[in-house]
């Protein structure tokens, strides 16, 4: 027999590679019931037995676990428990009568979450860094930025809406202190009677002409400005108030003007 075998038809080289599928194996097994945490059990409506069905897949998810957020922001468990059954949701009806069709908003479509004005249910507490202070904030807060002097600045700006008509000027820039970059820019609304706090415009839906001194927002007409979410701090965000107001800029490009929401042809 060869050296190192154990018999005319083993050796060592085979029992390696066989530990090593079955590690391989149980590698795939583990990390396909782990990445079932988020989203499982799936709910399927395309069955006659009520009121939904609850589909698992194989391997089945994992039991819970319980993760301990940083800065005290207290604990979450994964899988969440069950939720309650869904039934009619708020401001929206599916657009058909067959089974999965997508939904529609019946009122005011920037406003009642559905379709490219969804947004996660997300915490509305403000993302923290790792000293535990809100991470993103205006620059009247984070002194310690600036913009640099070879660099137009935004502030003072006007914004311009789709329509053409100027809406206000832009006050101050939030950033990201994580990631030492411009996220927001703040707006002082003409004809505002400062009862709220300005309204926030998402950098990337702002398309900065610096030679003109302007930015123009292309997903609003000047009147739906009024209505932006507002962020209950006038010096924060919670992640719930961020995507609420992202979402409200980003369905202005379909449900912005009526004729967005043709066909092109």
């Amino acid at each position: 027999m060869p050296i190192g075998a154990f018999t005319e038809y083993v050796n060592v080289a085979q029992l390696v590679l066989y530990a090593f599928w079955a590690f391989f194996a149980g590698l795939i097994f583990y990390l396909r019931r782990e990445d079932k945490r988020e989203g499982y059990p799936l709910e399927s409506d395309r069955s006659a037995r009520a009121p939904r069905v609850k589909v698992i897949g194989w391997p089945a998810p994992p039991p819970p676990k319980t993760y301990i957020l940083q800065n005290g922001q207290g604990t979450r468990t994964s899988p969440p428990p069950p939720a309650p059954p869904m039934g009619d949701i708020p401001g929206a009806r599916p657009a058909s009568r067959a089974l999965g069709s997508p939904l529609v908003p019946t009122g005011d479509p920037m406003l009642d979450g559905v379709g490219p004005a969804s947004y996660p249910a997300r915490d509305d507490v403000p993302d923290l860094t790792f000293k535990g202070t809100p991470k993103i904030v205006p620059m009247r807060i984070a002194t310690d930025y600036y913009v640099e002097t070879a660099d137009p600045d935004p502030r003072g700006m006007k914004v311009v809406a789709s329509d053409g008509k100027v809406v206000g000027k832009v006050t101050d820039l939030w950033v990201d202190r994580a990631e030492h970059r411009i996220l927001f820019f703040e707006i002082s609304l003409d004809g505002a009677d400062g009862t709220r706090h300005n309204p926030l415009l998402p950098y990337v839906f702002a398309k900065v002409k610096f030679g003109q001194g302007e930015l123009r927002v292309v997903s609003l007409t000047s009147e739906q400005f009024q209505n932006v979410p507002r962020t209950a701090s006038m010096d924060q965000v919670t992640r719930l108030e961020e995507d609420r107001i992202t979402a409200y800029y980003g369905s202005g490009r379909l449900y912005g003007k009526p004729n967005r929401q043709e066909p092109l042809i």
